[in-house]
């Protein structure tokens, strides 16, 4: 009768142990607004909205802006962090200043979060605009001179559309040289709005783009 008590409990044991794990819980805190130091020599402000992100109940980043669930499991979220201004002379109280940093990947069944590294993508100026699995912003060249038209796609290393669409201004704000683009079904298309240029509209065809419209305002 042991014997075969032992059975089944041993029978049990590896039932449970061979069963799928279940999905991490992923949660956002409350919003609070903090301030965004902007300017090339940052004397003014402007108010950025942070929440966290917890792992089962653990936090694990401060985000900003609105999350995009790409699949039932796999979502992305921008990071928003603090960043110690003190100079080596200054006092050892950190002095902290909130910054917008890359885009997170964060998979609910393993609760593993992964930086996203967007080709060209500035973490001050490029305000990114997602469809599926597609990101499309204003991207910055490294020497902050040229700016582009980029639609980059999840898991690709190079971006998918990449268009010169003029000089970079680089100016205060996060959106003083383009607006955030648009998305359109059906087929899929995206329209950059520059500021200072003509906007510019793509179709994007799996992992290939073509102009959808001409460069012109209308």
């Amino acid at each position: 009768m042991r014997a075969s008590f032992a059975i089944i409990l041993l029978t049990l044991c590896a039932a449970s142990s061979s069963a799928s794990p279940k999905d991490h819980v992923i949660t956002f805190g409350k919003t609070t607004t903090v301030k965004l130091f902007i300017g090339p020599t940052e004397d003014k402000t402007m108010d950025m909205k942070i929440r966290g992100l917890y792992v089962d109940g653990n936090l694990k980043e401060f985000t900003t802006g609105e999350s995009h669930d790409v699949t039932d499991r796999i979502l992305v979220t921008r990071k928003a962090y603090r960043l110690n201004d003190n100079l080596p002379e200054d006092t050892k109280t950190p002095h902290w200043k909130w910054q917008r940093g890359a885009w997170l990947m964060v998979d609910r069944t393993n609760g593993r979060i992964t930086p996203l590294k967007l080709p060209e993508f500035d973490p001050f100026y490029s305000s990114v605009t997602w469809y599926r699995d597609y990101a499309a912003y204003c991207g910055i060249s490294d020497n902050g001179d040229t700016l582009y038209a980029i639609v980059a796609e999840i898991g690709r290393k190079k971006a998918v559309l990449r268009k010169e669409l003029g000089t970079a201004s680089q100016g205060d704000s996060p959106n003083s040289d383009c607006d955030a683009p648009q998305w359109e079904r059906t087929p899929s298309k995206v329209t950059f709005l520059p500021k200072k240029f003509p906007k510019a509209s793509y179709t994007v065809f799996g992992h290939a783009t073509d102009i959808a419209t001409d460069n012109n305002d209308e």
